[in-house]
């Protein structure tokens, strides 16, 4: 068994500047099949019109690379259309874009009037070389690389750069200053980018005094391995793919999660073993778990989907905000939230208990909830792939 391909983790912390409630730096993220796309906006001045300016800047950005337009197509989009402002003679809203390749890691950042990015290879500082390039009579700065496993990748908005002074008159915490801080972060704090980004911005909020002083953003890449889960919920319609479908989970690399009563005893038969359940994992709206050899969770079916489902709205994506308790609902969203990609075998054989069987099956509870599921696990960045059995 491998350790799995790498994954490119991607954490995105914004401070807002102090007295308004709207951040002026926006972050969007596209994983597509073959890249992921990370753009960084920073509209000028700050609060609604600032938010505003950057949010339309990322967005179209993004529509038009998930239309499939060429990155350099877009980038003249945007640089062509962003006004300036007449007094100041500046672009009423900058960005940052990274683009990096799946299959060879490679990365190339496009820069439009916002601070470097920030490479740390193998822990290490290491300076990109830029050249410039110029659309529609701007200046593009592009640098290029290759992210391997351990590789850090930073992109920050001007606000990073101010932090430590008074006013945004003075220099402040600097990019050396800030590249330097994330370089002892990273030796420390290696496991994920949100960690690396979490100790960087808490450094930053104390270094403004907890007054911030300008929206200040930090977009971490971290390329490590990725962290993978399949669960099988639901038995196959045609009982003949069982056997099928239980190989595939058993052949997983990764986390294994089996959840649905009539499921698991699909695999426990396979295995010739026992399922065992824990019953002080019961709880008045939670059946208990259980326990099987080659499997790391197995839950209860429709019920635990359904309070999974809400904990994950409630913890907006946030592990360390789910409840402490140790049950099946809880423990499901702990896997969902830690893993990176997701792949889900749905069996969608018609429970008589919780489904009219007049009904098509495109109208099932298990469908509905699952599916509501995944488009929360999207919207947190996940990589997610349903096939329906």
């Amino acid at each position: 068994m491998t350790d799995g391909p790498t994954f490119f983790d991607i954490h995105p912390i914004s401070l807002h500047r102090q007295g308004e409630e709207l951040c002026g730096d926006q972050v969007k993220v596209l994983r597509a099949p073959d890249r992921t796309i990370v753009v960084l906006s920073d509209g000028l001045g700050s609060g609604v019109k600032a938010n505003i300016l950057a949010r339309l800047t990322s967005e179209i950005i993004l529509t038009m690379i998930r239309a499939n337009a060429a990155l350099q197509d877009v980038i003249e989009t945007v640089v062509g259309t962003l006004p300036s402002c007449k007094v100041r003679r500046i672009a009423y809203a900058t960005f940052i874009v990274i683009e990096i390749r799946h299959n060879t890691g490679q990365f190339k950042v496009i820069n439009f009037d916002s601070p470097n990015a920030i490479f740390l290879k193998r822990g290490r500082l290491q300076s990109l070389e830029h050249r410039t390039e110029y659309v529609q009579g701007k200046v593009l700065s592009i640098a290029e690389g290759v992210l391997d496993r351990g590789d850090f990748l930073g992109i920050i908005s001007d606000g990073m750069l101010y932090a430590g002074m008074p006013n945004l008159y003075n220099f402040g915490w600097g990019w050396d200053g800030i590249a330097r801080y994330l370089e002892g972060v990273a030796h420390t704090q290696r496991d994920s980018a949100e960690d690396i980004v979490k100790h960087t911005m808490a450094h930053a909020q104390e270094l403004y005094g907890q007054q911030v002083g300008d929206d200040a953003t930090l977009v971490g890449v971290l390329a490590r391995q990725a962290h993978r889960l399949m669960i099988f919920t639901g038995p196959p319609v045609d009982p003949a793919t069982d056997a099928t479908h239980v190989e595939s989970l058993l052949n997983f690399t990764g986390r294994r999660v089996l959840c649905g009563g009539t499921t698991g005893n699909i695999v426990a038969k396979h295995l010739g073993k026992d399922i065992e359940l824990e019953l002080d994992t019961v709880r008045p709206d939670v059946p208990p778990i259980g326990k099987l050899p080659g499997v790391d969770l197995l839950t209860e079916g429709i019920l635990t989907l359904a309070k999974t489902l809400a904990l994950l709205q409630e913890c907006r994506g946030q592990v360390e905000r789910l409840p402490e308790d140790r049950n099946g609902a809880v423990l499901l969203a702990r896997e969902l939230l830690e893993a990176d990609s997701i792949f889900f075998l749905a069996g969608e054989r018609v429970n008589a208990f919780y489904q009219n069987p007049l009904l098509p099956r495109s109208v099932s509870i298990r469908r509905s909830v699952l599916t509501q599921i995944v488009e929360l696990l999207n919207n947190y960045h996940k990589e997610v792939k349903v096939t329906w059995c």
